[in-house]
């Protein structure tokens, strides 16, 4: 049997058939009429699969087979750092003393959690070269907006009101001009030049007595390390800007230069990528944001002290921009952060970097040859490439994408950076071992021969997969998001 031709769970129905065995009620029936407006109760009973408890487990372990993760294949999405999570840091996760703590509890009941807190940030504060943290964001582009909206308490302070606008490089990262409209702010865009690099000319054109902040993350979207970044600085805070570091590509330089050294002021971190708390899907993750001296004020209350011996939340802050998120951030992903930080050590960090940075170059050679590269030179930790010689023989960036499917990969990312046609941008990250690069490495150049000699089967691909090719413009336009009885 073909896997699409499976039967789904409502298919499996037999009128009659349960699939689980309840105790009876011990306690009075409520009437749900008494509880719950009319409006709010259903007039009939849900049309639920009827089935057997083996049909269930059968279907949702069927189920997860068809999804894709890093602890099922290799995950080499550019600029989202998939790497493996280790599984003791869901073991530490799970301690009772922090998987079972209320966030309404007393400080002084929670003084191990709070000092868990309050060493990963200080962790963070050494790795970035920062002096404050906050681990309340829940995610990089809640960070950016968090930051962002320190930045502008930071002039309105100063009643520096006109610094309306924000610059972003062409190849930065969607959520950097997005975060910046939502934070209030206009964004202006400063181009790149031939070697993949922030255009300090064309810098210098567009900052001005309106820029509030310069967002940047270093080595850039490309790969590529600003290595004028002090310029950089001394350009946008000549002009009273202050600048913001994207912390996606920290992955590419820790232990071996900080934000807080380049000349950044504002950082976010993304734990759920450099520091191995899973995500995907939408969540979970975290986003700290560290701040220099004279942006501590503006951070988001209560900020987390250390009084003494005792560990406390500190409300007082007249000029913080508020709480953004409930509680103390996301817990149970700043756990696992910091187990692996402690697990690693500065000499396990400084190895992480290195061999991300040499997994990206060796693949990036590897490929050279049967693929445009647009920026022949030493990358970081993930590359560029481009798929125009691919696409003169008819064979798109999207369709190499998908064929990449039936070899049990998750594609890379395309399409992005925007300043590179037909990108395909990867980041293979420090964890996958030299077999794995070799084996995805062989199956890209089996693409690119397919490409030249039958193109046809890169074109129709996926070929193995449970849905075939989509009609794109359909499922963007009219989506089936439930399944409906035919």
């Amino acid at each position: 049997m073909h896997k699409e031709d499976q039967p789904l769970i409502f298919e499996l129905s037999t009128e009659g058939r349960i699939g689980y065995s309840l105790p009876e009620m011990d306690i009075p029936e409520i009437d749900l009429g008494e509880l719950l407006p009319e409006g709010y109760l259903r007039e009939e009973e849900p049309e639920l699969p009827e089935v057997s408890e083996l049909d269930i487990m059968r279907h949702y372990t069927a189920l997860s087979k068809r999804n894709h993760g890093v602890d099922s294949g290799f995950y080499p999405l550019g600029s989202c750092t998939m790497k493996y999570n280790p599984k003791i840091n869901e073991n530490v996760a799970r301690f009772n003393g922090f998987a079972h703590l209320h966030p309404l509890q007393d400080e002084s009941s929670v003084q191990g959690a709070l000092e868990l807190m309050y060493d990963l940030q200080e962790h963070l504060i050494e790795i970035t070269g920062m002096d404050e943290v906050t681990l309340q964001p829940a995610a990089g582009a809640h960070g950016e907006w968090t930051g962002l909206m320190m930045i502008r308490s930071y002039h309105e302070a100063n009643g520096d009101t006109k610094r309306t606008k924000v610059v972003v490089p062409d190849s930065a990262h969607g959520t950097n001009p997005a975060s910046a409209t939502v934070a209030g702010f206009e964004t202006v865009t400063v181009k790149s030049d031939e070697n993949g690099l922030v255009d300090l000319e064309d810098l210098r054109r567009v900052v001005g007595e309106d820029t509030a902040a310069l967002m940047l993350t270093n080595p850039n979207t490309l790969g590529l390390f600003e290595e004028n970044i002090l310029e950089m600085a001394e350009i946008v805070h000549s002009a009273g800007g202050k600048l913001y570091y994207d912390g996606a590509n920290l992955n590419a330089v820790l232990s071996k230069a900080r934000p807080g050294d380049m000349g950044f002021d504002v950082v976010h971190l993304n734990l759920h990528k450099t520091f191995t708390g899973p995500h995907g899907g939408g969540g979970p993750g975290s986003g700290p944001v560290g701040v220099k001296a004279d942006l501590i004020p503006y951070l988001p209350k209560p900020v987390l002290v250390k009084n003494g011996d005792q560990y406390e939340f500190d409300y007082d802050r007249p000029q913080s921009i508020g709480r953004v998120k409930p509680y103390y951030g996301n817990f149970g992903i700043n756990v696992r952060a910091y187990t692996y930080i402690r697990t690693m050590g500065p000499d396990g960090l400084k190895a992480v970097t290195e061999n991300a940075v040499l997994n990206a170059n060796y693949m990036m050679r590897r490929l050279e040859p049967f693929f445009d590269l647009p920026f022949d030179r030493h990358c970081k930790h993930e590359f560029v490439l481009s798929g125009k010689r691919q696409k003169r023989l008819g064979v798109r960036t999207l369709d190499i994408a998908k064929r990449l499917l039936d070899f049990g990969y998750h594609p890379p990312t395309i399409y992005f950076p925007l300043n590179v046609e037909e990108c395909i941008m990867i980041e293979p990250t420090e964890t996958e071992s030299k077999e794995t690069l070799d084996a995805f490495v062989d199956a890209m150049i089996q693409i690119a021969k397919e490409a030249e000699e039958n193109p046809e089967i890169v074109q129709e691909a996926p070929h193995t997969t449970v849905i075939g090719r989509l009609d794109e413009t359909m499922a963007a336009r009219k989506p089936v998001l439930r399944y409906q009885k035919q």
